[in-house]
Protein backbone atom coordinates (compact mmCIF):
# COMPACT_ATOMS: atom_id res chain seq x y z
CA UNK A 1 0.00 0.00 0.00
CA UNK A 2 1.20 3.48 -0.81
CA UNK A 3 0.40 5.86 2.04
CA UNK A 4 0.59 9.52 1.02
CA UNK A 5 0.67 11.99 3.91
CA UNK A 6 -0.16 15.57 2.94
CA UNK A 7 0.04 18.56 5.23
CA UNK A 8 -2.54 21.24 4.54
CA UNK A 9 -1.56 24.39 2.59
CA UNK A 10 -0.27 27.42 4.47
CA UNK A 11 -2.98 28.70 6.80
CA UNK A 12 -4.15 32.31 6.87
CA UNK A 13 -2.76 33.21 10.27
CA UNK A 14 -0.47 35.91 11.60
CA UNK A 15 2.96 34.54 12.62
CA UNK A 16 3.34 33.96 16.35
CA UNK A 17 -0.25 32.77 16.94
CA UNK A 18 -0.83 29.46 18.68
CA UNK A 19 -3.34 27.43 16.73
CA UNK A 20 -4.13 23.76 16.74
CA UNK A 21 -7.81 23.06 16.32
CA UNK A 22 -8.61 26.69 15.55
CA UNK A 23 -10.39 26.48 12.21
CA UNK A 24 -8.37 28.73 9.92
CA UNK A 25 -8.73 29.54 6.24
CA UNK A 26 -5.92 29.24 3.72
CA UNK A 27 -3.25 31.69 2.60
CA UNK A 28 -2.94 29.87 -0.73
CA UNK A 29 -5.38 28.26 -3.13
CA UNK A 30 -6.36 24.67 -2.29
CA UNK A 31 -7.05 24.05 -5.99
CA UNK A 32 -3.55 25.20 -6.98
CA UNK A 33 -1.90 23.06 -4.30
CA UNK A 34 -4.02 20.06 -5.36
CA UNK A 35 -3.04 20.54 -9.01
CA UNK A 36 0.63 20.63 -8.00
CA UNK A 37 0.35 17.49 -5.83
CA UNK A 38 -1.93 15.40 -8.05
CA UNK A 39 0.90 14.06 -10.30
CA UNK A 40 2.62 12.68 -7.18
CA UNK A 41 -0.42 10.62 -6.14
CA UNK A 42 -1.60 7.24 -7.44
CA UNK A 43 -4.44 7.19 -9.97
CA UNK A 44 -6.92 5.81 -7.46
CA UNK A 45 -6.86 6.01 -3.68
CA UNK A 46 -8.97 6.20 -0.56
CA UNK A 47 -8.94 9.78 0.72
CA UNK A 48 -9.14 10.72 4.40
CA UNK A 49 -8.85 14.14 5.99
CA UNK A 50 -9.16 16.23 9.08
CA UNK A 51 -12.43 18.18 9.04
CA UNK A 52 -10.63 21.44 9.86
CA UNK A 53 -10.96 23.78 6.85
CA UNK A 54 -7.24 24.05 6.11
CA UNK A 55 -7.05 20.27 5.51
CA UNK A 56 -10.61 19.66 4.30
CA UNK A 57 -10.44 22.25 1.50
CA UNK A 58 -7.34 20.63 0.01
CA UNK A 59 -8.82 17.15 0.39
CA UNK A 60 -11.99 18.25 -1.38
CA UNK A 61 -9.88 19.66 -4.22
CA UNK A 62 -8.31 16.18 -4.54
CA UNK A 63 -11.54 14.16 -4.36
CA UNK A 64 -14.24 13.14 -1.91
CA UNK A 65 -12.64 12.67 1.50
CA UNK A 66 -13.81 10.73 4.50
CA UNK A 67 -13.53 13.31 7.28
CA UNK A 68 -12.46 12.11 10.71
CA UNK A 69 -12.09 14.16 13.91
CA UNK A 70 -9.25 11.89 15.03
CA UNK A 71 -7.09 13.46 12.29
CA UNK A 72 -7.42 16.97 13.76
CA UNK A 73 -4.37 18.83 15.02
CA UNK A 74 -3.63 18.90 18.75
CA UNK A 75 -6.07 20.93 20.83
CA UNK A 76 -4.24 23.71 22.67
CA UNK A 77 -7.21 24.57 24.90
CA UNK A 78 -6.94 28.08 26.36
CA UNK A 79 -3.84 28.74 24.24
CA UNK A 80 -5.81 28.54 20.96
CA UNK A 81 -5.66 31.86 19.11
CA UNK A 82 -3.30 33.51 21.60
CA UNK A 83 0.13 34.85 20.74
CA UNK A 84 3.13 32.94 22.00
CA UNK A 85 4.29 36.20 23.59
CA UNK A 86 1.01 36.32 25.55
CA UNK A 87 1.42 32.69 26.63
CA UNK A 88 4.85 33.65 27.93
CA UNK A 89 6.92 31.40 30.15
CA UNK A 90 4.26 28.64 30.17
CA UNK A 91 5.92 27.55 26.92
CA UNK A 92 8.89 26.48 29.06
CA UNK A 93 6.69 23.86 30.77
CA UNK A 94 5.87 22.43 27.36
CA UNK A 95 9.55 22.41 26.35
CA UNK A 96 10.36 20.51 29.57
CA UNK A 97 7.85 17.74 28.72
CA UNK A 98 7.10 17.93 24.97
CA UNK A 99 4.98 14.77 24.89
CA UNK A 100 3.18 14.94 28.22
CA UNK A 101 2.46 18.65 28.63
CA UNK A 102 -1.15 19.76 28.24
CA UNK A 103 -2.13 23.40 27.81
CA UNK A 104 -5.05 24.35 30.12
CA UNK A 105 -8.23 22.84 28.68
CA UNK A 106 -6.33 21.12 25.86
CA UNK A 107 -4.70 17.80 25.17
CA UNK A 108 -1.12 16.59 25.32
CA UNK A 109 0.83 15.53 22.23
CA UNK A 110 0.75 11.99 23.64
CA UNK A 111 -3.08 12.13 23.80
CA UNK A 112 -3.27 13.54 20.27
CA UNK A 113 -0.99 10.76 19.01
CA UNK A 114 -3.12 8.09 20.72
CA UNK A 115 -6.29 9.19 18.89
CA UNK A 116 -4.45 9.45 15.56
CA UNK A 117 -2.84 6.02 15.96
CA UNK A 118 -6.20 4.52 16.91
CA UNK A 119 -7.49 5.82 13.56
CA UNK A 120 -4.45 4.37 11.77
CA UNK A 121 -4.82 0.97 13.43
CA UNK A 122 -8.47 0.70 12.38
CA UNK A 123 -7.75 1.97 8.86
CA UNK A 124 -4.89 -0.46 8.25
CA UNK A 125 -6.81 -3.36 9.77
CA UNK A 126 -9.89 -2.64 7.65
CA UNK A 127 -8.05 -2.17 4.33
CA UNK A 128 -9.25 -5.02 2.11
CA UNK A 129 -5.86 -5.39 0.42
CA UNK A 130 -2.38 -4.17 1.19
CA UNK A 131 -2.28 -2.99 -2.46
CA UNK A 132 -4.93 -0.32 -1.85
CA UNK A 133 -3.58 3.23 -1.71
CA UNK A 134 -4.39 5.76 0.98
CA UNK A 135 -4.05 9.55 0.96
CA UNK A 136 -4.34 11.47 4.24
CA UNK A 137 -4.65 15.27 4.36
CA UNK A 138 -4.06 16.50 7.88
CA UNK A 139 -1.76 18.54 10.11
CA UNK A 140 1.85 18.41 11.25
CA UNK A 141 1.16 16.75 14.61
CA UNK A 142 -0.99 13.87 13.35
CA UNK A 143 1.30 13.29 10.36
CA UNK A 144 4.34 13.10 12.67
CA UNK A 145 2.54 10.50 14.80
CA UNK A 146 1.57 8.38 11.78
CA UNK A 147 4.98 8.50 10.09
CA UNK A 148 7.00 8.17 13.30
CA UNK A 149 4.95 5.20 14.44
CA UNK A 150 5.11 3.40 11.09
CA UNK A 151 8.85 4.02 10.77
CA UNK A 152 9.48 2.62 14.27
CA UNK A 153 10.82 5.87 15.67
CA UNK A 154 10.53 6.56 19.41
CA UNK A 155 7.91 9.27 20.07
CA UNK A 156 10.60 11.59 21.42
CA UNK A 157 12.04 11.76 17.87
CA UNK A 158 8.77 12.49 16.03
CA UNK A 159 9.25 16.26 16.33
CA UNK A 160 12.17 15.85 13.93
CA UNK A 161 9.70 15.00 11.16
CA UNK A 162 8.98 18.46 9.78
CA UNK A 163 6.09 18.14 7.31
CA UNK A 164 5.98 21.15 4.98
CA UNK A 165 2.69 22.90 4.25
CA UNK A 166 1.21 21.81 0.92
CA UNK A 167 3.71 18.96 0.54
CA UNK A 168 3.33 15.20 0.31
CA UNK A 169 5.32 12.33 1.83
CA UNK A 170 5.08 8.73 0.65
CA UNK A 171 5.45 5.71 2.90
CA UNK A 172 4.97 2.23 1.46
CA UNK A 173 3.40 -0.25 3.88
CA UNK A 174 4.15 -3.81 2.80
CA UNK A 175 3.38 -7.15 4.41
CA UNK A 176 7.10 -7.43 5.29
CA UNK A 177 7.60 -3.88 6.60
CA UNK A 178 7.54 -0.15 5.92
CA UNK A 179 9.66 1.99 3.58
CA UNK A 180 9.94 5.79 3.49
CA UNK A 181 9.97 6.41 -0.28
CA UNK A 182 10.19 10.22 -0.16
CA UNK A 183 9.57 13.14 2.14
CA UNK A 184 8.13 16.63 1.55
CA UNK A 185 7.66 16.74 -2.21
Amino acid sequence: MQLHLIRHPRPAVVPGICYGQTDLGLAESAAEVAARLRPLLPQSFALHASPLARARLLAEALGTPRLDDRLKEIHFGEWEGRTFADIGSAIDDWAADPLGFRAPGGESPREMAARVLQWLEVELRDRPQIKDHLVVVAHGGPLRAIAGHLLGMPPERWLGLDFGCGQVTRIDVESWGVVLKWFNR
